[in-house]
């Protein structure tokens, strides 16, 4: 998926309950919407990517919410329903996508096409939550794949590596309906997706899931505007300009913003060691998950100063935000240093949590 300026739509009014100061937040609520939430359980036989998702352990697990606009309530309920399921064992991550979708198309044919000028399913992981060091996946009807690693967010200089295939990556597209046929009406297209956990690996050792642990996730549908021209479906354009009509972005969690590359807006996949269907687990939202938002705010008050006065805010006083408060009934301390072009954050929790911030969008976790 493109992206937009990072600052687009962040004006909607929500209650945000827990914060240390509402206030504070005045102008970006829509960043700070509480973001989707899902517990993977273990499947309980071997998994055959196929695209029709038959095994029980398919037919145990829990679907999603349906996929809302990437703005959240800023824009109207996407026209066509998307959901998905999830799975895991020691070795993989399984997802099975379903799309409603009345004409199903697709043209792009070779690994790495850039397929979100077609319509696409996306995928993004976050293994530790650092907004660093992420991958994406990117899937049309043909089942054709554009996978990626960013080592961080487009905003602060990413160098995508589309050279970086996905070792052990599987995948399989069941059509109910058929496919680049504009003559009928379609069903749906249900998109299987293998992960193993040793294609996260890069260049070390990676420690695969386990039971508690927590993983940034999100996942898009791009949706086009299509019209028939000699039989094939073609994106509409724009009269006046010529260009595309703008795609459509269907996400898990909504962004707030029509971006996808902010991984701090991601929601959040809580793995569990009990069978699918068993025992069921509640999600267990992470106390830094909270806290983090406060260091958040302050990150995008400083892009905002920045383009107003060309300059970073020497001080929290200048960007008007308090130095302490409550969260989740822990109180915390913020710092900042900064200078015209550069700064860094600190919030120190009673509980004992540090969490640090830095203008490169890298979030750190240590313990006093």
């Amino acid at each position: 998926m493109k992206n937009s300026f990072w600052i687009a739509g962040i004006m909607s009014v929500l209650g945000l309950p827990g914060i240390a100061s509402a206030q504070d937040f005045e102008g970006f609520e829509n960043l700070f919407t509480p973001v989707r939430t899902y517990v993977t359980y273990q499947c309980q036989e071997e998994i055959s990517i196929d695209g029709k998702a038959t095994e029980k352990s398919w037919q145990k697990a829990e679907w999603s919410e349906y996929f809302e606009d990437i703005e959240g309530d800023l824009k109207p309920r996407p026209a066509y329903e998307t959901r998905f399921k999830m799975l895991w064992d020691a070795q993989n991550l399984y997802y099975y996508f379903e799309l409603q979708e009345p004409h199903v198309w697709a043209y792009y044919d070779r690994h790495d096409m850039v397929v979100f000028h077609e319509n696409d399913i996306e995928l993004f992981i976050d293994p530790d939550r650092d907004c660093y060091n992420y991958f994406e996946y990117e899937l049309n009807a043909q089942n054709i794949l554009f996978d990626l690693f960013l080592n961080k967010p487009y905003r602060n200089g990413a160098k995508p590596d589309i050279e970086w295939n996905a070792p052990g990556f599987e995948s399989a597209v069941y059509v109910d309906g058929t496919l680049n046929n504009p003559a009928d009406k379609d069903r749906k297209w249900c998109v299987e997706v293998k992960i193993p956990f040793a294609s996260f690996a890069r260049d070390e050792h990676f420690e695969p899931a386990g039971d508690g642990d927590m993983w940034k996730m999100n996942f898009s549908r791009v949706q086009w505007h299509t019209e028939v021209v000699d039989g094939k479906y073609v994106r509409v354009k724009d009269k006046a300009s010529g260009r595309n009509l703008p795609e459509n972005n269907w996400v898990w969690s909504p962004q707030g913003v029509i971006n996808m590359h902010f991984p701090e807006r991601w929601g959040l996949v809580q793995f569990s060691k009990e069978a699918v269907g068993t025992t069921k687990v509640s999600f267990q939202m992470p106390l830094d998950e909270l806290l983090a938002r406060h260091l958040w705010l302050v990150y995008y008050k400083q892009q905002q100063f920045r383009n107003e006065n060309q300059r970073f805010a020497a001080s929290l006083e200048e960007l008007q935000v308090s130095k302490s408060g409550m969260e989740s009934k822990v109180s915390f301390e913020l710092e900042m240093t900064a200078t015209a072009d550069d700064f860094k954050l600190k919030l120190t929790a009673a509980n004992g949590c540090v969490l640090m911030l830095d203008n490169s969008s890298l979030l750190t976790k240590a313990t006093n």
